[in-house]
């Protein structure tokens, strides 16, 4: 019998002509591409190489075959990429299977609020050998979508890496479980109160919160006068509602007097505006109430004539239980312009990310 042409590449893999391969089991994964019509796996690892396969392997460019030679300080990518995809899963993320040359992705588990720690997965990202790609954070996402990709980078890794990212990619990746919210709407204005104009906040609110299965308690409308605004948001306040929305005098105008208003309440904190656009003049209060606290958002008149606004970046936050305040609202100017696309495609598009 012939003796196998091998060749030792290196500490970790020993080269066999591809001639000479046949009775080998593959020790990874191996990829086809058919530009336009397939890219994927030809070949998985383990699979026992048979001389009718030895033309297709020719076909993908294989000339040899690698025999791998672990030791117990050496990981197989397949195992790696296991072990980080467990790590960086946190609640509300899971893979989506084993791994498929060399990758595994990671998907919802629920609909909610897909959260990325920025910090910690550069310092993953930042170690040898290992990669993770994930989608913007706070995207809405559904149960079962794909949020995040994760492999180790070379076909052997080194064990105290995978240890060391595990512990740095430690459940960094997250779905928020979002309230449905009792909501309360106050529409303010003297033009809406006296009937000069029709309102046309409550049907865009009405939608909006039924998105996201939502209640509304009330919709009511007062005039511009302090008294009336806070009276009105105290009665919303005993009906037990979770969060208040209020539209209207939310500019500069010395008549706009619903952030007054909103103060007499009893606001411990108020933040108004936002590096958003549009959506600039937002405004978000916190009431506590009976042991509870109720986030306040109070929202311009940009959201009747846009169809995505500031309150469409904050109402998912809110209803995950994030606090949203002064710094949250700042850094939302990176990735804060909407571009006013003529076919809006949010949360496609980069508004918010």
């Amino acid at each position: 019998m012939q003796k196998p042409d091998i060749k030792k590449n290196n500490e970790k893999t020993t080269e066999v002509s591809l001639n000479e391969a046949i009775g080998i089991s593959l020790a990874h994964d191996i990829t086809e591409i058919r530009p336009g019509e397939f890219k994927g796996r030809a070949f998985m690892k383990g699979h026992v190489i048979t001389d009718e396969d030895i033309e297709h392997l020719k076909r993908l460019g294989k000339e040899r075959i690698f025999v791998l030679d672990l030791s117990e300080d050496d990981v197989h990518e397949d195992d790696a990429a296991t072990t980080i995809a467990n790590a960086l899963s946190g609640p509300g993320v899971k893979s989506d299977g084993p791994p498929k040359e060399g990758r595994i992705n990671l998907i919802a588990e629920r609909n909610g609020l897909f959260k990325v720690d920025k910090e910690a997965l550069l310092m993953f990202n930042m170690l040898d050998d290992v990669m993770c790609a994930t989608i913007h954070t706070n995207t809405m996402v559904r149960k079962g979508q794909k949020v995040a990709g994760t492999r180790a980078i070379p076909l052997v890794v080194k064990k105290r890496l995978i240890e060391e990212a595990a512990i740095i990619g430690n459940g960094i990746l997250k779905v928020k479980e979002l309230k449905k919210p009792k909501v309360g709407v106050l529409i303010t204005g003297n033009e809406i109160y006296c009937g000069r104009i029709q309102d046309a906040f409550a049907p865009v609110l009405r939608k909006k919160i039924s998105d996201f299965n939502g209640e509304i308690l009330g919709i009511h409308y007062e005039p511009d006068n302090i008294l009336s605004i806070e009276r009105r948001l105290q009665e919303l306040i005993l009906k037990g509602v979770d969060l208040l929305l209020v539209t209207g005098g939310m500019s500069v105008d010395p008549d706009d007097v619903t952030r007054f208003a909103i103060k007499r309440l009893g606001a411990q904190e108020i933040h108004y505006g936002a590096a958003v656009l549009p959506g600039s003049m937002v405004l978000i209060a916190y009431i506590d109430h009976l042991n509870k606290t109720i986030p306040l958002i109070g929202i311009p008149a940009c959201g009747i004539f846009h169809e995505v606004t500031v309150f469409d970046l904050l109402l998912p936050r809110i209803l995950s239980g994030e606090y949203v305040g002064r710094k949250e609202l700042s850094e939302m100017g990176h990735g804060g312009l909407c571009l006013n696309c003529k076919e809006c495609h949010y949360p496609l598009c980069p508004f918010g990310k």
